[in-house]
């Protein structure tokens, strides 16, 4: 299973990105979609999408979090960063922070794709692709973002 992992796309959704993310098995966005334009979007690429809400989207956009199991494992999505996971979860994703992250915090991994949309702290755009295997193993890879007109 691949998934694409993309935040902060604050209104930037580059072509090249949707282009990508639409040959993925799921998609799941981090927060600060910013707008319902682009949902629309991601929601017309056809995988199946699974959202967050940012602190810069409009209310009842979508959950302030989800937590989803695939392969074994529990993965926590929420928008900006906790200091821990919650009890159960082996991942947590965030965005907010703009900041690639993987990093393991007690038992469980941190990771965040970046901002595909508004770089910033000197990193550039990005977004990630999960891989999960039959067996549960888990693969993550960052995928730097080349600006077009998106």
């Amino acid at each position: 299973m691949r998934i694409a992992v993309i935040a902060d796309t604050h209104n930037r959704l580059p072509f090249s990105v949707r282009a990508e993310i639409s040959a993925a098995d799921e998609i799941w966005h981090l927060g600060d979609i910013c707008n319902r334009e682009t949902l629309d979007e991601l929601r017309g690429l056809g995988p199946p999408l699974h959202v967050i809400a940012g602190n810069c989207d409009p209310r009842g956009l979508a959950p302030e979090t989800l937590s989803l199991e695939r392969g074994g494992k529990t993965f926590f999505l929420v928008h900006e960063p906790l200091r821990t996971a919650p009890d159960g979860a082996d991942f947590l994703l965030h965005g907010h922070t703009h900041v690639p992250r993987d990093e393991m915090v007690g038992a469980t991994r941190f990771l965040n794709p970046g901002s595909v949309g508004k770089a910033n702290h000197g990193a550039g755009p990005s977004f990630a692709w999960l891989g999960i295997g039959p067996k549960g193993g888990i693969t993550w890879k960052l995928v730097p973002v080349t600006r077009d007109r998106g």
